[in-house]
This record gives C-alpha cells, structure tokens and sequence, in this order.
C-alpha cells in the first residue's frame, strides 16, 4: 500500500474493551466519510474550524486505537480557483470505484475538486487532466456547490450528490448519474431536494430502496439534524418519512447539532458515523466524530437514533 504521509500520530480514545464511546477521536473534526480496505477503516473529516489546508484522515481497525495520516492531496494550494475563494478544504467523500481505483470528492469554498488514487493513503491527485475544479461555484450559482456525496450501487454505477443552501436557508440537492471515467456527467444534473434538505446528503440503499439521508437546520446551532427521504430509484423523486428526523439534539444536549454524516456496514450492522457540536462562545464552532447503530423496522423505516456510542466490534 503506498502511504503519502511523513508525519503520524496516534490518538486513543478513553475507551473500555467492551464499548466504543462517543467522541470516538480526540479533537475537533466534522463530515466524516469512512471507507474499508482489508481489516483496516480509514476516516476522512474536516479539520475544525470550518476546515484546514488540508483533510483530517485515520486508520483504525477496531474504532478503539486511531492513527493520523498526513495526505498530500487536496491542499487549499492544490485546489484554489477563481471562484473558491479564502474557503479552506472540508467535507470529504471517498469511495473505491468500479475499475479499482479511489475516488475524492471535496469541497473548497462554493467549489467541489476530484481527486483520484490507487490506495486510501494515496499518493493522490486531481482527476482532472487540467486540475481544474470538479463543480465550479458558477456551474450552478443558485446552488452552494459544497458537501458531494458518491454512491456505488450493486451495479456498480455511480452517482453524485451535492448541494447546500446560502444564509442557512433554500438548501437543493442536485443528483446525477456520473460516467465510468467518475468525473464526468452522464446527464445534465438535475435537483431532487427532498422536503426540509438543507445539506450533507449520504444515499444509502436497503431493501431495493434508496436512502437519501440528508442534514437540515443551521450547522451552527441545536437545529441541526440528519433526515431522510426514500425512492425507488437513485435519481429520485424522494419523499420524506414520517419518523423523519432520526438523529437530533439530545434533552441532555450531550449530542448537540448532529449531522453531516456518512453510514457503513460491518458484519451485517448498520452504522452511523457524524459529527456533534462543542458549544463554545467563539463566532465558530468545534465538532467531535461519534457513531451509533442505525437500524430499520418491520416497515423499513430506520428507527430513530438514541446516541449511546456502540459496542466494540
């Protein structure tokens, strides 16, 4: 495996044997994408506040014990444009593609760049032959082109979603059905914002269904929370649930603002990987990567999220 990191440190968490407690990392972080490759899950986030010059990545094999990795790409210097302003680089996606390879999708200011690499740790690079951004904020200006997410299905056609709202309001997602090269449209994008999207959308499919899983509210605040909406098809139209949301501000207010997040499968469990807010007086705010179980009902209907951390895999 080629590893493109100098520097590694390792964190762990104060964890017991039997429970993995939420944070699970120690420091701020938000948007997490995860993705596994052999025995190892490797977990891409934004650096808090409101990103870095570079992406927050690690390695785990048992969520308890983490190790820091250092990618060299994207930098802020790599993936500046016109258009993305002093918008620094967050909100990773990253998934293994049809033909074997890696693919990243980031966003940098109003702007999302793709990113491709033969191993999770790299070495990375632009996909583009020109390195010029993926989505440009003036390819669709009334969209905040930020937040991409990439879903593979069992046929191992791939689509993108992205999309948020400005000034905390009028959130769209826009969808499309991308092409085996992975950075190019099979058709012009299309939006299939679901009732209350505001942004971070994650499509997962269940039971021949699709999951459009979505955050709404401001990212700031107590507001924020994780919906969803279903339809039977990747490109929608998606109607949300009547249990939707799932995961919200807890009574307690331990689990605060949560959203933004990704789901994962391990040994036939379904799981929820997001981020929660540190309330602090400062005019930004910190976030902690935690996880719980997600689960459905008879129905199908993923049950609401009562955050408790899980137990050790």
């Amino acid at each position: 495996m080629l590893i493109s990191c100098k520097t590694k440190i390792k964190t762990e968490n104060l964890q017991t044997t039997s429970t993995i407690n939420n944070p699970i990392i120690e420091g701020y972080f938000a948007d997490p994408c995860i993705i596994k490759e052999g025995d190892t899950f490797f977990i891409y986030a934004t650096i808090d506040p409101w990103g870095g010059d570079e992406l927050a990545v690690f390695s785990t094999k048992d969520f308890l014990k983490f190790e820091r990795h250092h990618l060299n790409w994207p930098t802020k210097k790599a993936c500046t444009s016109p258009g993305s302003n002093g918008s620094m680089v967050w909100a990773p996606s990253v998934k293994k593609a049809a033909n074997g390879k890696y693919y990243m999708y980031v966003s940098v200011g109003s702007e999302i760049w793709a990113g491709v690499s033969d191993a999770p740790l790299g070495p990375w690079k632009n996909a583009k032959e020109d390195l010029s951004p993926l989505i440009s904020s003036k390819d669709y200006p009334a969209v905040h082109n930020i937040d991409a997410d990439c879903f593979i299905d069992e046929d191992g056609q791939a689509y993108l979603y992205w999309g948020s709202g400005f000034n905390w309001i009028n959130g769209v997602c826009m969808a499309t059905k991308l092409n085996p090269d992975m950075i190019s449209f099979d058709k012009e994008p299309k939006a299939v914002t679901p009732k209350e999207y505001f942004e971070a959308p994650y499509m997962i499919k269940r039971f021949g269904k699709y999951y459009l899983m979505y955050s709404s509210g401001k990212a700031i605040d107590a507001t924020y929370k994780v919906g969803y909406a279903v339809g039977n098809s990747p490109l929608g139209p998606f109607e949300t649930t009547a249990n939707s949301p799932i995961l919200e501000t807890t009574a307690d207010s331990i689990t605060y603002g949560p959203g933004h997040h990704s789901v994962f499968n391990e040994k036939g469990q379904d799981y929820i990987l997001y981020h929660r807010i540190f309330p602090q007086k400062e005019k930004y705010v910190l976030r902690q990567i935690c996880i719980d179980s997600l689960n459905f009902d008879a129905n199908h209907n993923i049950l609401k999220i009562k955050p408790t951390g899980i137990s050790s895999f």
